[in-house]
């Protein structure tokens, strides 16, 4: 039995905590037997998602864990924030809200590096955004 990295969680306070997180982050899924390629699409997604937290909420949360859901292995990223929430979703999957100064990607592009996103907004209270990559 391969034993799993246990979840690790990231304060973002600061700049230097995406570059903290999008490692813990890369050292993980290497941990779990991703590839280069991936490791590099789960570490831009986390770069993205805690650069938005900063940006938009100043401080937040990020959980890295990992999965075992019926022998398929893989990570779960959860970044968190009290900020002022996304008021159109839907849009921000679209693409029609774009990402400031981050790499580019924003929500849409983070989406189609991984292979599951969930976001959860509620304007004035905050956002919680999920993402999974699975082992192939």
């Amino acid at each position: 039995m391969v034993s799993s990295p246990l979840p690790i969680s990231v304060d973002i306070l600061r700049e230097e905590d995406i570059i903290i997180a999008r490692q813990r982050g890369r050292e993980m899924a290497r941990e779990l037997g991703f590839g280069l390629v991936d490791q590099s699409r789960i570490a831009t997604s986390i770069s993205e998602l805690t650069r938005n937290i900063l940006r938009y909420a100043q401080q937040g949360t990020t959980v890295l864990r990992p999965l075992d859901h019926l022998g398929h292995r893989g990570i779960e990223i959860v970044c968190q924030d009290r900020g002022p929430g996304i008021p159109d979703v839907q849009a921000a999957l679209e693409g029609q809200i774009a990402s400031a100064r981050g790499l580019g990607i924003g929500l849409s592009g983070t989406r189609r590096l991984m292979d599951e996103m969930e976001i959860e907004s509620v304007p004035g209270q905050g956002t919680k955004v999920t993402i999974r990559k699975w082992l192939r």
